[in-house]
């Protein structure tokens, strides 16, 4: 693999419209299975209180923070409304041979 690609997990770990906690050299990422087999990653904390999203629940391309319920578009990034104000950044998401990696 070049450079900044990192192996995050198999492809069966996470379940379809699913999210998973990764972490790695001290930040903490989300990674995410949509319906359709598509793999997304975002930044893993909440931007309104820094709680863990892989926490929270996935769904229609919305992961929600279990602390306030806050809204983000997990292939964007956006902030969808109160109390979160501050999207998630995003990361390039790669899959071969079953596992997948992000570019960070």
């Amino acid at each position: 693999m070049s450079g900044n690609w990192i192996e995050v997990c198999a492809t069966g770990d996470i379940d379809e419209e699913d999210v998973m906690r990764f972490d790695h050299d001290g930040k903490t990422f989300a990674v995410y299975r949509s319906p359709d087999d598509e793999f997304f990653a975002t930044d893993g904390l909440c931007t309104h209180e820094h709680i863990h999203l892989a926490e929270g629940l996935v769904m229609d391309e919305i992961i929600e923070c279990p602390k306030h319920n806050g809204r983000f578009n997990y292939k964007t990034g956006e902030a969808k409304g109160a109390p979160v104000c501050v999207n998630l950044s995003t990361y390039p998401v790669k899959v071969e041979g079953g596992t997948v990696f992000i570019s960070i």
